[in-house]
């Protein structure tokens, strides 16, 4: 199994153990760290930040919102970091929710799966720089011959130098965007995942290629109060299945009721949409909470772990609250 160092996106500033946490975790023998964007701190900018102190660690955009930026911004931006970076970077890509990207973004949302088919048929056209770009797609042209175009446009090839075909992990939920970035891309970012549940996305990812990622954020915490520990997960779930979205379109509402939870994923919606909040938190059940954590003494997390381990994960994705709980967390995965 491997392990992951996950920052997400900032708050208020960055973290100010930001530099030296991620420094911990390559010592202690993480295999990547991830950065986040939402409508604040951008996913590249803190990853040059850690390239310039690590050597080894694989350093991954987890993810990148591609309403934020054409394909070929993304790329020039990817080619950039993994020069930088001596060839350490995963782009991790994803559409986010309509909420952020009609509101933050102004970009139009529909058709979520052609848009990030196209965005990635671009970048791997640039990454492979076999010749001047091209493409005549739905949603993206180029060069562009839409509406207001002067006809002037020229196809152009990168002129910085890709080291490597870049690999593509994806943020995906739902069914068929599960099965595209199994087609598509070299991993996914699953939002939530069970390994008590592996039925829910066993037809999407069956026929997965060889070698391909599967990487999945897990709450860790050594402690010998569960309750409390799974109370901040409850809260999390909360947040994410009763408000990242609208009532008739939330993809976290909607997995969570795939996954065996119908009536509390919709309770705990529309709880949260009429603004009681400590009663979402409530209607949270323990059992999902647990399934997508891991916490509790060392061995009831070891005994846990075997699960994740017999998984089609890969990577699971922390977040210590210390290095010396960093330090316990790699022991205990990593062996």
């Amino acid at each position: 199994m491997q392990l992951g160092l996950t920052w997400g996106y900032w708050g208020r500033s960055m973290p100010a153990d930001f530099v030296v946490t991620t420094k911990a975790a390559e010592d202690a023998g993480f295999d990547a760290v991830f950065s986040a964007e939402s409508w604040g701190s951008d996913a590249f900018t803190p990853l040059a930040l850690l390239a310039a102190h690590t050597e080894r660690i694989k350093l991954g955009t987890g993810v990148v919102q591609i309403s934020a930026r054409t394909p070929t911004a993304t790329a020039m931006h990817a080619v950039t970091l993994d020069q930088i970076s001596n060839g350490r970077l995963i782009l991790g890509l994803g559409v986010s929710g309509p909420q952020l990207v009609e509101g933050w973004y102004g970009m139009p949302s529909h058709k979520p799966l052609a848009r990030t088919r196209e965005y990635v048929e671009i970048l791997r056209q640039v990454f492979h720089r076999e010749g001047p770009l091209e493409y005549d797609g739905e949603h993206y042209q180029l060069p562009f011959t839409g509406d207001g175009a002067q006809g002037q446009g020229k196809s152009l090839k990168i002129m910085t130098h890709p080291l490597r075909q870049i690999p593509i992990w994806i943020g995906a939920e739902g069914p068929n965007n599960v099965a595209q970035t199994c087609e598509i891309a070299d991993g996914w970012f699953p939002l939530y995942y069970s390994p008590w549940r592996a039925e829910v996305y066993h037809d999407q990812i069956k026929d997965r290629p060889l070698g391909f990622e599967i990487s999945v954020n897990v709450a860790m915490e050594v402690t010998n109060d569960v309750e409390a520990a799974l109370e901040k997960v409850r809260a999390n779930l909360a947040l994410y299945v009763g408000g990242m979205g609208t009532k008739g379109q939330n993809y976290h509402t909607a997995l969570m009721a795939r996954m065996g939870f119908e009536d509390a994923a919709h309770t705990i919606q529309s709880l949260f949409l009429e603004g009681r909040r400590d009663e979402a938190v409530a209607a949270v059940p323990i059992e999902f909470a647990d399934e997508l954590s891991l916490v509790g003494s060392v061995d009831r997390i070891k005994d846990r772990l075997q699960a994740w381990e017999e998984s089609a994960v890969t990577m699971i994705n922390v977040r210590p609250r210390s290095i010396p709980e960093l330090h316990q967390i790699a022991e205990l995965v990593k062996g």
